[in-house]
């Protein structure tokens, strides 16, 4: 199995530089005629929220969205897909920040009862407690 960096995926979601887009294609192709995974690292899908949102400046319900089709894709093995796939469901029926919501969501699938802020905004969401 190989893993995949934000890169490969940012490529693949928005297409911006045609012959990496093209690349990427070719590489997910591979995968699948081989039925093989890629591997992809939860910080990755965290970063890629992050780029998604600062550098593209994309909607968050496309980032939600995006993040969803990933999950579905046979090809990717994605690190706490449980906790991704809960995190998909909470973003689309809130407008919770959608860092914040991974932070509980990993918190969370770890058995914590809360996460400890300073944030008062994020406490709104009801897994933050304020320090």
């Amino acid at each position: 199995m190989k893993g995949v960096d934000t890169n490969i995926l940012v490529r693949f979601l928005v297409g911006d530089d045609k012959v990496q887009t093209e690349k990427v294609y070719a590489i997910f192709k591979k995968a699948e005629t081989d039925r093989q995974k890629l591997f992809v690292p939860f910080i990755v899908v965290v970063e890629l929220i992050w780029v998604l949102q600062s550098v593209y400046q994309i909607p968050r319900s496309d980032i939600v969205d995006s993040i969803n089709a990933l999950l579905s894709m046979s090809i990717l093995k994605v690190e706490h897909h449980l906790i991704l796939q809960q995190w998909v469901v909470a973003a689309q029926t809130n407008k919770h920040d959608l860092a914040d919501l991974l932070i509980a969501f990993c918190a969370k699938g770890q058995g914590c009862e809360s996460v400890i802020t300073f944030d008062k905004k994020a406490t709104t969401l009801g897994l933050f407690e304020l320090a």
